[in-house]
């Protein structure tokens, strides 16, 4: 046993301490002794939404795991996974796949589901190996619970007495180690999965209310007083709401009423993230958070009910401003510390920026999925719209970590972030930002001014540095010492979506950009240097990073300020 524990622990990557792990596995298999479930309740309707080409990639046999796309047509989805240790090959077990196929449908989609379904149970059943976490667990069930007409159907009639007994075995070892679950959607997963579980089959309901009870807990604790979580991850607001109202929905399915607290906590959270939604229904890119699937985000909201839009000057975090069928939205606060640190991105006072269904400006997102040398470089200020000054991020990554192999937490990030809201005239509304995350290494504070015109046509930008204080000045003098006496050297990068068209235009001074139907937009800039550069949108799912380009304004601090204006313009 202690030689299969040791193997079963190499394995795991996931950010749980040592003795976490030995204790997951210990009630793994000992909850194998405890009350099966028998049969369902209820079958709820499938709670998550799949893409079809993910599922046509699978029965390709074409897995992205770890950055690498690995082609192994006819080999267990489990064969592969343990001969690729890591993050990703540890998220297969969350099964969260089942939704891509469920959304291809079909036979073959169905026999895959149903085989990858009994191999786990004949590995993993016995609680040994991976996967045996309080949140994978409860994504699991969720989904073997939500898709269990696809996994039992036809052939896969013969699966329904393991199936039944593994799900027993889950909620027990779920009901034992939810608590050692990390806060925020860890946590949140954990409890929501125990609560749809406990609803959903006979057998688990006496571990609901303890559940519901910790919930309400963690709702009051975690969600604060605008819906929004430590982690200022909007992918993870959204994935929180719906846990939410999941297990609303399983609750009053069998004639119990929510809390009043999980009832409040649906109501903080629909607002905020109808707020970092663009006009094209996906989320703000940012810490660690992707755009989310429009049809999901929509659906989280219309469950709630709820049609109100926040009009707080801050949102997690987040400003935004809205004009005619124009939304720009701005990091606007200090990055997370804590666990958020973890996943946290050097992106202080960048922004997306879309107009209608059309995306224009984004943040180049999370590369995790890509592997870690991307999911680094997806955290660096320069894979964000914003400004970035000699190649030097406004918060840094902990080098000592890379060296252990271990997440980097990012570190010496800004320690004050200003953000102020004004209207200069009824037809302009504007924001005003500051941070300090470039005074430790140059003495220097970023000021970015954005105003957006009523009718949402013109977005006006200005970046500034400057150093404001005598000791500021000092380090300022330093930095351009050690730079050779040539100018601190600044680029201000506007990373644009990948439907984008863009070209130099007008002699240089401008770049059209066709972000698609008939709009056309015209970029110029002045006090710098303009171009057109490559980049990449980083989106999970796809099997690379998706090629596009991005408008680069460089420059040089010279003196102790400088600054440069930009603007965008719809012209048609």
């Amino acid at each position: 046993m202690a030689g299969s524990l040791q193997q079963d622990l190499s394995r795991s990557t996931g950010s749980r301490s040592l003795g976490h792990r030995v204790m997951d596995g210990f009630h793994a298999r000992l909850a194998r002794f405890g009350r099966p479930a028998t049969a369902f309740v209820s079958t709820p309707e499938p709670t998550s939404f799949g893409d079809p080409a993910r599922g046509r990639q699978l029965l390709a046999g074409n897995h992205l795991i770890n950055g690498e796309v690995i082609t192994a047509p006819g080999v267990s989805l489990w064969e592969i996974a343990e001969n690729a240790p890591g993050r990703d090959a540890l998220l297969l077990h969350d099964f969260k796949w089942l939704d891509d196929l469920a959304a291809l449908g079909g036979p073959a989609a169905q026999g895959l589901a149903q085989t990858a379904l009994g191999e786990w149970i004949a590995r993993y059943g016995t609680g040994r190996g991976p996967g045996w976490t309080p949140d994978l667990t409860a994504r699991r069930m969720m989904r073997w619970i939500s898709h269990a007409v696809m996994l039992l159907g036809g052939e896969g009639s013969r699966l329904s007495p393991g199936f039944f007994r593994s799900l027993g075995q889950q909620g027990v070892f779920l009901s034992r180690r939810w608590k050692t679950a990390a806060s925020g959607r860890a946590r949140f997963e954990a409890l929501a999965g125990m609560i749809y579980a406990g609803m959903s089959l006979r057998g688990l309901e006496g571990r609901v209310d303890a559940a519901a009870a910790a919930l309400d807990r963690a709702c009051a604790a975690e969600i604060d007083g605008q819906g929004g979580l430590a982690s200022r991850n909007p992918e993870d607001m959204l994935e929180v709401l719906l846990l939410l109202t999941w297990a609303a929905d399983a609750l009053e399915e069998r004639g119990r009423s929510p809390s009043v607290e999980q009832v409040r906590a649906i109501a903080r959270i629909a607002p905020s993230l109808r707020a970092l939604r663009h006009g094209d229904g996906g989320l703000v890119r940012c810490h660690g958070g992707g755009r989310g699937a429009a049809e999901q985000v929509a659906q989280a909201l219309a469950r709630t009910g709820i049609v109100e839009t926040s009009d707080a000057t801050l949102v997690m975090g987040y400003a935004r401003l809205a004009a005619g069928s124009t939304t720009v939205i701005l990091d606007a606060a200090v990055p997370p510390r804590g666990a958020g640190a973890l996943s946290a991105h050097a992106s202080t006072l960048a922004f997306e920026m879309t107009s209608g269904r059309f995306p224009i400006v984004i943040n180049c997102g999370s590369g995790a999925s890509f592997g870690a040398e991307w999911r680094r470089a997806g955290r660096a200020t320069a894979s964000h719209s914003t400004l970035g000054i000699d190649g030097t991020s406004s918060s840094r990554l902990e080098p000592r970590a890379r060296r252990r192999g271990q997440d980097e937490a990012l570190l010496d990030v800004p320690t004050r972030v200003t953000v102020e809201a004004f209207d200069t005239s009824p037809h302009l509304r504007g924001l005003l930002l500051t941070h300090n995350g470039y005074d430790p290494t140059h003495g220097l504070t970023h000021a970015r001014q954005v105003q957006l015109m009523a009718d949402g046509r013109m977005l006006e930008g200005t970046d500034t540095l400057a150093a404001l204080e005598p000791g500021a000045r000092l380090r300022c003098d330093r930095a351009m010492t050690a730079a050779g006496g040539a100018g601190l050297a600044f680029t201000v990068r506007f990373h644009l979506a990948p439907e984008v068209e863009a070209q130099v235009d007008m002699g240089g001074t401008a770049v059209s950009l066709l972000p698609g139907g008939d709009e056309v937009w015209i970029f110029r800039a002045r006090g710098a240097r303009m171009a057109l550069a490559p980049s990449v949108a980083l989106e999970r799912g796809r099997l690379k990073p998706r090629a596009t380009r991005q408008i680069v304004l460089t420059g040089r601090l010279l003196d102790y300020a400088t600054e440069l204006d930009w603007s965008f313009t719809r012209v048609s």
